[in-house]
């Protein structure tokens, strides 16, 4: 009796010196998940005027700034949604950031209309927007469609 409670302590006691020695890295990913970037290719609705794309251009202006590590673009035909992350440390300066690029790409693209925002809904909408065109193959109009629906959506919470 008393070998069979030594042996399932002994047991016990391996398996936990084991689990704690594993180094755990899942709660290592899921730490980092926000940080992760994904630096996805513009997205260029305006297939008429293709030579005249400034989508490239902005996500490079974009990424050139500081407390910005991954920023994802739509072109449309009139506006253009610049959906950006901001370094964890910058959180606190998002609004003068904002400001900041918002002046920044109206100096440079005065002919353009920019939307631009922080929100982490806005930039996963964009995302999603860029793998339907690319994988479910969807329309012209129903890139267009769920383009302004981002549109409203950030109009929404504003």
């Amino acid at each position: 009796m008393i070998k069979n409670i030594v042996w399932l302590f002994m047991t016990a006691l391996f398996f936990l010196i084991v689990n704690g020695c594993s180094g755990n890295k899942d709660g290592e990913e899921a730490r980092l998940s926000l940080m992760n970037t994904t630096q996805p290719a513009p997205i260029e609705l305006n297939f008429q005027e293709k030579d005249k794309s400034v989508a490239y251009q902005v996500r490079e202006d974009v990424n050139k700034v500081d407390e910005i590590y991954d920023a994802a673009v739509i072109e449309g035909k009139k506006e253009i949604i610049v959906a950006y992350k901001v370094k964890h440390l910058q959180r606190f300066n998002m609004k003068k950031i904002e400001k900041k690029l918002q002046a920044q790409l109206k100096r440079k693209y005065p002919q353009k209309k920019f939307i631009v925002s922080s929100d982490y809904k806005i930039f996963l909408e964009a995302i999603r927007l860029k793998e339907a065109m690319e994988k479910e193959n969807i329309s012209t109009d129903e890139a267009k469609k769920r383009f302004k629906k981002i549109i409203n959506l950030e109009k929404e919470m504003t």
